[in-house]
């Protein structure tokens, strides 16, 4: 006999309920994520003919040809570059932009975090052309180059991230008690020692998340990409782009690219998913 139901036991009706759900996210999820393995693994003719399931020809030659047929190591590089210095630095002018809001009252400062929070509101092609008109116009007037470079790139990054970076640690730090920093101050730290050794410590899952999206708002990137890159700059998310030509659209290498550029993503996530999840919820429950 199978053992008694509990009285607070949801009804069978809603476990099978949710098991077909889940089963059927599963395969939602998952199916595409199977076709692009199996088709980065079959030869050209197999992809562009009748779609199989189970590829007649099991072949790693995409994998190899995708590093000749772009210079996908050199957008590799660049992705690298620009995404970990745009991470890098929305990471620490939030750390201390957002420490200054949490812990310090001056005049403006909610006019500042309703700014902040809203420059999220608007479409980022918005910002497309006037980025566009003044990085021309700095270049011809003191010739420095930030149309066309990395470095323009990783500043119009920065005005996409830094912002949502600022409002979330600004949540984080408020969570964190300020009787730490008083604690500090009192042991002999500055303002500066109070931050680094007690509040920052402390305040690690929410520096994560906010890393976690700046590099993945960067290494996506298309739009912005497309216009503010040339051959020499040009990042992974564009560069992928060449796989398709006049005479023929290289199915299986787009393939086998896609899931070579989506491994940092994927290992960093996982690697950071509990100081992620910890980040995100910060501040949810009191």
């Amino acid at each position: 006999m199978s053992p008694p139901r509990s009285p607070m036991a949801p009804p069978r009706s809603f476990l099978w309920s949710r098991r077909i759900f889940l089963t059927l996210l599963a395969g939602f999820v998952l199916i595409p994520v199977y076709v692009m393995i199996s088709s980065s693994l079959k030869p050209l003719a197999d992809v562009t003919g009748t779609f199989r399931w189970l590829p007649s020809e099991v072949t790693i030659r995409p994998y190899i040809d995708i590093w000749s047929t772009v210079p996908l190591a050199r957008y590799f590089v660049n992705s690298l570059i620009v995404a970990g210095a745009a991470t890098v630095c929305s990471v620490v002018i939030a750390v201390f932009s957002a420490y200054a809001v949490s812990r310090h009252t001056f005049r403006g400062k909610r006019v500042f975090t309703v700014t902040v929070l809203s420059t999220q509101m608007f479409p980022g092609i918005l910002f497309l052309l006037p980025l566009f008109l003044i990085y021309v116009n700095i270049g011809n007037a003191t010739g420095i180059a930030l149309f066309g470079s990395r470095g323009g790139l990783i500043l119009t990054y920065l005005t996409f991230s830094l912002p949502f970076s600022i409002w979330m640690l600004i949540g984080y730090f408020d969570s964190v008690p300020r009787d730490l920093d008083e604690a500090a101050l009192v042991d002999g730290c500055g303002p500066l020692g109070a931050l680094f050794r007690v509040v920052v410590p402390a305040a690690i899952p929410g520096i994560v998340a906010v890393a976690v999206y700046a590099f993945m708002t960067a290494w996506g990137e298309v739009l912005f990409a497309s216009v503010m890159t040339n051959d020499t700059t040009r990042t992974l998310a564009v560069g992928l782009q060449g796989y398709s030509t006049l005479n023929d659209v290289y199915w299986n290498q787009i393939m086998a690219a896609s899931l070579v550029v989506s491994v940092p993503v994927v290992a960093g996530f996982l690697l950071l998913q509990r100081y992620l999840v910890a980040g995100l919820t910060a501040g949810a429950v009191k």
